[in-house]
């Protein structure tokens, strides 16, 4: 198995570092070896490796056809969830890269073969009850008695030659100003045939060029790269409309997304922030973004490793809240119910969100969210879209990951105490919907019930498993 390079320790640092110069088979079981062992962790740290080591992947392919493309990715892409099935944004960004894929591949299609598939143009609002209109007249006029034929067969005759012109419902006139019919009909005065479109026999129009799909793919990849490089950026930008002055929000463990929420909304805003450690497992981070606004070595834990940048020091990375004048209380786990009555909100960070709205958080996020229900203070979620993750809890148990228990109890204590309990460390929590107000990401706000229009909106429903083979 391919080493990380030499006198350094193996990260998401050193894996980057050496992508281009390793081969792609190897680039591939480097980071199979580096998630398996958790030496890159944190959402967007295995994001940024997924989605480089993708990028590196089409790159080097020959592949030109985008099924055979896709069969490389989700071969790829299973590998890599198998190594860390709890890591759900690995899956994400593999899903992610499959649904460019599969945009290029159906604008690639044939033209002629979308049109077979066209539905005819809708007649305008009226031009359909005239039709119905018609049709009874007929069936008046064939049942009417043979004295009253004439009368009918006159009465049919002005039905057609007075028709009224072909007008578009209010409806449509909202929905296009310009005069184009809401219902697919054309405008007043012109032809009411069915409209299917066929740029191909325009005059003029040159025959559409075929795309270049593995250019078409390296696009979108470093696109989702840009995604998650301006992510906290973004959701930082609602900052100002949900946090107001005066105001005393909690948070949970250290996190980069809610830092950079919380430093925008101290431009403009005074408010008390209380902060909870996250004992045992963020203890140390967290005490090290109140007082420096970062991590000073990533090898010491934490929840958002993957902000680390071996080039800059953590003085330059994040300021602390208290050098804007925000008052910063840390407390530990156990106070958050005695101080929940003064709470106005509640900031949390997950890990993953789930597509039924509930989420993976750091454990002691589920305490909190039902302290917060008891109290009726809205708990609000700051989280990416990359963390939004098609799959549904169907077994919660399976999801969450455990950490080394020496943390909760040291290995020195009494070696007979020890062996009458079982201790367990849960590294995040299951928190369900219902817990949840509000859900901040790089699109907007959203409710948790609307979750799965975003899920809709990015992942193609054949990508959801990828751990069956097609």
């Amino acid at each position: 198995m391919p080493a990380a390079v030499v006198g350094q320790t193996p990260s998401l640092h050193t894996f980057l570092k050496s992508l281009k110069q390793t081969p792609v088979d190897n680039a591939i079981e480097l980071l199979v070896s580096l998630l398996k062992r958790r030496q890159i962790r944190t959402p967007r740290a295995c994001a940024l490796a997924t989605a480089q080591l993708l990028l590196r992947v089409v790159s080097s392919e020959r592949i030109r056809t985008p099924q055979a493309l896709i069969q490389r990715i989700r071969d790829v892409g299973r590998r890599l969830v198998t190594a860390q099935p709890r890591e759900l944004s690995v899956g994400n960004i593999v899903r992610r890269v499959l649904g460019v894929i599969r945009e290029i591949a159906e604008d690639e299609q044939d033209p002629s073969a979308l049109e077979a598939l066209a539905r005819p143009g809708l007649p305008g609002a009226l031009s359909g009850l005239e039709g119905a209109s018609d049709s009874i007249a007929d069936l008046r006029a064939a049942d009417a008695p043979a004295a009253d034929g004439e009368s009918a067969h006159s009465q049919k005759s002005s039905s057609h030659g007075n028709q009224l012109p072909p007008t578009t419902s209010l409806f449509g006139l909202f929905q296009h100003p310009d005069g184009s019919s809401g219902l697919g009909s054309p405008p007043p005065g012109a032809s009411s045939a069915p409209s299917v479109s066929n740029k191909s026999a325009k005059p003029g129009k040159e025959p559409k060029e075929k795309l270049d799909v593995k250019a078409e793919v390296i696009e979108g990849i470093k696109e989702l790269l840009d995604e998650l490089d301006q992510v906290d950026t973004q959701i930082a930008d609602f900052a100002l409309d949900h946090i107001n002055s005066n105001e005393t929000i909690l948070t949970h463990t250290s996190s980069a997304t809610v830092q950079k929420f919380l430093l925008t909304a101290a431009k403009k805003r005074k408010f008390t922030v209380i902060h909870a450690e996250a004992y045992p497992n963020d203890h140390e981070a967290t005490h090290a973004t109140i007082l420096h606004g970062g991590h000073s070595d990533p090898s010491s834990g934490g929840a958002d490793l993957d902000d680390f940048d071996p080039d800059d020091s953590a003085a330059t990375r994040w300021k602390p809240l208290t050098s804007m004048g925000i008052q910063v209380i840390l407390v530990p786990d156990s106070a958050v119910f005695a101080l929940m009555s003064r709470i106005n909100k509640v900031l949390l960070a997950p890990n993953a969100i789930l597509a039924d709205g509930s989420l993976l958080a750091a454990s002691g996020s589920h305490t909190i969210a039902q302290a917060a229900q008891v109290h009726h203070v809205p708990v609000v979620v700051l989280g990416g879209v990359y963390k939004l993750s098609p799959v549904y809890p169907f077994s919660t148990d399976e999801m969450i990951e455990y950490g080394d228990p020496g943390k909760v109890i040291g290995y020195g204590s009494d070696g007979e105490f020890l062996d009458r309990v079982d201790v367990v460390n849960p590294v995040y929590d299951w928190t369900p919907a219902d817990l949840v107000d509000l859900y901040i990401t790089n699109l907007g706000s959203h409710a948790p019930s609307y979750l799965y229009r975003i899920v809709d909106d990015h992942y193609y429903a054949e990508d959801t498993d990828l751990l069956t083979k097609v």
